[in-house]
């Protein structure tokens, strides 16, 4: 009896998660047209992100194709496109390219995939990390700010596309299956 009341104490941290993964589903996606060429599957919970939003997230020139985040504004998917001068048959090279950047652009980089995937018969080039920025400000005292990241890139012509999945790194194991699978539903012509 004792025996059975100790393995049953065990087991309830791990039926307690069984439980919750069986009631919090990820969301499931929705056909988004982008651009006459580009569709790509958004979280039906997610929502287009208004100028204002667009401005203070994505802080560039050139502004999105598409932007959306999440209710609580914490995961973001964005879609953007800018000329190059780069070709489909440079991918390896790019693959080098920007993981090179993206090291510079952060304090500690952990990688978690870079390659070249064919998704919807079409290559990519597949950069999945975990980004840490730290502040280095004399006498600041803030913690690292910390991101996970899936990014897919791929060239159509004389243009290139960027798709951008970021959640806080503190929920990449409820975000990183939604992420991949968003950019599984990329379909570009």
């Amino acid at each position: 009896m004792m025996q059975a009341t100790r393995f049953l104490g065990r087991l309830a941290p791990l039926l307690f998660l069984v439980v919750l993964t069986a009631f919090v589903s990820p969301p499931k996606l929705r056909k988004t047209t982008i651009a006459k060429n580009l569709t790509v599957g958004v979280p039906d919970t997610f929502a287009p992100l208004p100028d204002d939003g667009i401005a203070a997230k994505f802080p560039a020139q050139r502004r999105p194709l598409g932007a959306f985040s999440n209710p609580s504004g914490r995961v973001d998917f964005s879609v953007t496109q800018k000329p190059t001068s780069f070709s489909n048959r440079d991918y390896a090279l790019l693959v080098k390219i920007y993981k090179a950047s993206i090291q510079n652009m952060y304090s500690k980089v952990q990688f978690l995939a870079e390659d070249i995937r064919t998704i919807n018969k079409r290559d990519f080039v597949v950069l999945e990390f975990v980004s840490t920025v730290n502040d280095t400000r004399r006498g600041s005292n803030m913690a690292p700010i910390r991101r996970y990241q899936l990014v897919q890139y791929a060239i159509e012509g004389d243009q290139q596309y960027i798709f951008t999945f970021t959640a806080p790194a503190d929920e990449q194991a409820q975000w990183q299956p939604t992420a991949r699978e968003v950019m599984e539903s990329v379909a570009l012509k």
